[in-house]
């Protein structure tokens, strides 16, 4: 099963749709508050949200939603990775709420390759997710450098890193 891409395998305004997608919890949602110290009771306060917003309920702290979005796109984007460089846009575009489930797909929007080092390049990607029911609900653009076949392959291959087995 391939993990990431080499600088090669991108090609412009391709679309690569992530599986599976991810069923938002409660639990999950108030993890990642709590862990990330957002405390604000839109997210964690049901009789808050009930009483105060046009929601009537909690909605899903964003962060996460960009978060569950970016390990997605993982193993089609940035599974081979030299570094993520830029996120230049983020967008919420609609509200998340605990049960609904996100799906995310990203497009190639351009690669440009290193002008200082001839075994990467910089890869522009646009990544959406969206709802059960279509609604988009995030939008980022980011800048990921990724390695050519030849930095791969100088550093173990596929799975660089691996150890082989001691009998």
């Amino acid at each position: 099963m391939q993990f990431g891409r080499y600088y090669e395998e991108f090609e412009v305004g391709a679309v690569y749709k992530h599986w599976p997608g991810k069923t938002v919890t409660e639990y999950d949602d108030h993890l990642f508050c709590l862990l990330t110290m957002n405390h604000h009771p839109l997210h964690l306060d049901a009789n808050y949200a009930e009483e105060t917003t046009e929601f009537k309920r909690n909605v899903v702290v964003g962060n996460y939603i960009y978060s569950l979005l970016l390990g997605m796109s993982v193993p089609d984007v940035s599974g081979k990775a030299i570094a993520n460089l830029e996120v230049e846009s983020l967008k919420h575009t609609r509200p998340t709420f605990h049960g609904d489930t996100i799906y995310g797909e990203t497009e190639v929007l351009g690669k440009t390759e290193s002008r200082s080092k001839d075994d990467r390049g910089v890869v522009h990607v646009e990544t959406r997710g969206y709802k059960q029911d279509g609604t988009v609900v995030c939008t980022f653009r980011r800048k990921v450098m990724v390695p050519k076949r030849s930095y791969g392959e100088a550093r173990g291959g596929e799975q660089p890193g691996r150890p082989d087995p001691q009998t």
